[in-house]
């Protein structure tokens, strides 16, 4: 059975903390592959989103040189909003025996009780989470406490033992704006991809 990873993001652009947490993501949980999925109309944020066929593009030159990784432009090329469920489906419907693992943000854990079929979800995918310093399963909404725990004892849950680089995608918007040098924390191809077409 593969052991596939799925990974959405607005990827607005991608940066090196993507990919770190994508490695950390296929190191820990054993993966065969990381999907990378740039959001389409994300249910959740209102961001101010490069077009979708920028953020592909740039996802696509991100992880060209690791053959572990891949990406897909399923929840781009769905019309009005995309939800993860319904992204699952897709994937399990592609690979029928795989095992699925969705990364998520800490953040993102503490609202999964907002996102639709929710508990479907959590019975088709594992849910690993990028942990940060400073958070804490005990603020979990109550709403959660009861999957929380079972999910955890299964292994259905993964906490990654991972450090996250601190830099956002807002944060390197921003910066790009002001004409700050952020080439420390893009990829070549990307950072080179972003001044070729003058975006930000």
């Amino acid at each position: 059975m593969k052991n596939i990873g799925l990974f959405g993001g607005t990827f607005n652009p991608i940066h090196n903390g993507h990919l770190h947490i994508a490695e950390k993501f296929a190191e820990q949980c054993a993966l065969d592959c990381v999907i990378f999925l740039p959001a389409g109309e994300p249910y959740h944020k209102n961001t101010d989103l490069l077009p979708a066929e920028h953020r592909l593009a740039m996802t696509e030159l991100a992880i060209s040189g690791s053959p572990q990784f891949a990406v897909s432009d399923c929840d781009l090329v769905r019309e009005g909003a995309t939800y993860t469920i319904d992204t699952v489906q897709i994937f399990k419907q592609y690979y029928p025996n795989a095992q699925f693992y969705w990364l998520m943000g800490m953040d993102s854990l503490m609202n999964l009780h907002t996102w639709k079929n929710w508990q479907t979800l959590v019975r088709q995918v594992k849910i690993a989470v990028a942990n940060r310093t400073g958070d804490n399963l005990a603020q979990a909404p109550k709403e959660l406490h009861s999957w929380l725990g079972a999910a955890l004892q299964s292994g259905d849950l993964i906490l990654l033992n991972a450090e996250t680089v601190d830099i956002s995608s807002s944060q390197i918007r921003a910066n790009l704006a002001a004409g700050k040098n952020m080439r420390n924390w893009l990829p070549e191809k990307v950072a080179d991809y972003i001044q070729r077409n003058q975006l930000f």
